[in-house]
């Protein structure tokens, strides 16, 4: 059964740390990209980061030299260190795949950076 489990987020003050992880069934992480995405409220979902098999990482310009995409293929998991957090990166966060291999998605996790 294809399932994404999110978990590791909470409130946190600005500058701040958090570190969230996604368990994810083996079918998943068989694929080559997986990513992290993040949902504000009344905004659109967008990918905040992604990484290939090889741990290649990519991030989008707002995370860039303050999140690290992360996965453990022997475990299943993926994860993402979020360090310096600002208010602006409230939101769920969710794992999931990439593209044409998006999977349902899971519950997600919040993640609230206070001022």
């Amino acid at each position: 059964q294809v399932q994404l489990v999110e978990s590791g987020g909470g409130l946190v003050q600005a500058g701040g740390s958090l570190r969230l992880s996604c368990a994810a069934s083996r079918t998943i992480f068989s694929i080559n990209l997986l990513a992290w995405y993040r949902q504000a409220p009344g905004k659109q979902r967008d990918l905040v980061a992604t990484i290939t098999s090889a741990d290649t990482p990519k991030y989008a310009e707002s995370v860039k030299g303050r999140f690290t995409i992360s996965r453990d293929n022997a475990r299943n998991k993926l994860y993402l260190q979020m360090n310096n957090l600002k208010p602006e990166d409230t939101a769920v966060y969710y794992c999931n795949a990439v593209g044409p291999n998006l999977k349902p998605w899971g519950q997600g996790t919040q993640v609230t950076v206070s001022s």
